[in-house]
């Protein structure tokens, strides 16, 4: 990929720079994206390790649509993904990058969208017994899902928000309007929940993070013992339920994403790919 960008930065072969206020401007535009990422794709394709497993092809022709007809919107890129398969990570990934490119980038996770179920965690005397008596943690219904939607659709228009913070400590506590998120060009919100039904058509760019189950499996045990005070009784006992949550609630978003990206590939490589398309998005005469 470092030859892509280095090909581009020393191309005399560019062209000169669309005025992106008028709509033909944005056509062009759209129109070198298409080809330029056609040429990520392709090499893509020759890695030892591809981070493309699946593109919707119904994907560029919608962006680039979209591209055309709103330019002021801002960007939205959803990442769901399994426990534990990398959503989080590609998430601080794709901010650390873009910031280093000097674009604004929010970020926004829909964990904090969970329902406050302390008074229910305090009616069964713990989370655990909570659980144990049919509470579905990841169900949809388990969310603030119309007040996600709510917030996504202010941050595409511009508008600041406060969301919720969700306390991850076992009380179930949900301290609402707790955390201003801006509204910068690009946003990126990762959860489980970013795809769920009600609320996926709001993003502009739709990543499915697929991991193999067993890095998975031994990322969520050290992730519960190091990190959450779990001992790995517990910790096992919640992989077990997150794996069929994960079959009834997140792996059908799968077939609505238009990126299924390779959650073992190589982070520096997405990086480079990031910092490809910033170089042609930018590099003209």
């Amino acid at each position: 990929m470092q030859l892509l960008i280095d090909k581009e930065l020393n191309s005399d072969d560019k062209i000169l720079k669309p005025d992106f206020n008028c709509r033909t401007g944005r056509e062009l535009l759209a129109f070198y994206l298409q080809t330029k990422f056609k040429q990520i794709l392709a090499y893509d394709k020759r890695c030892e390790i591809p981070i493309f497993k699946e593109v919707n092809p119904t994907f560029i022709p919608r962006f680039t649509k979209r591209l055309i007809n709103n330019p002021t919107k801002r960007f939205l890129i959803g990442i769901t993904g399994e426990s534990a398969s990398g959503k989080s990570t590609i998430c601080k990934e794709i901010k650390n990058t873009i910031e280093q490119l000097s674009l604004p980038v929010s970020v926004l996770s829909t964990d904090n969208y969970f329902n406050d179920i302390s008074a229910l965690i305090k009616k069964y005397g713990s989370f655990d017994n909570l659980t144990d008596n049919g509470y579905d943690i990841d169900a949809p219904e388990s969310f603030q899902l119309d007040l996600l939607r709510k917030d996504l659709e202010f941050l595409a228009e511009g508008i600041s928000i406060l969301a919720p913070r969700y306390i991850p400590n076992g009380t179930g506590v949900s301290v609402p309007k707790a955390m201003p998120i801006n509204p910068d060009k690009v946003v990126v919100v990762e959860g489980i929940a970013t795809m769920y039904e009600s609320v996926r058509d709001v993003f502009d760019v739709k990543i499915y993070i697929e991991t193999e189950n067993q890095i998975r499996r031994e990322r969520f045990i050290k992730r519960a013992i190091a990190e959450r005070n779990q001992n790995e009784k517990n910790a096992l006992k919640q992989w077990d339920y997150l794996q069929e949550a994960g079959r009834k609630y997140v792996i059908p978003c799968r077939e609505c994403a238009d990126f299924v990206l390779n959650g073992n590939s190589d982070l520096y490589y997405f990086d480079q790919i990031l910092e490809y398309i910033h170089t042609v998005t930018n590099n003209f005469q």
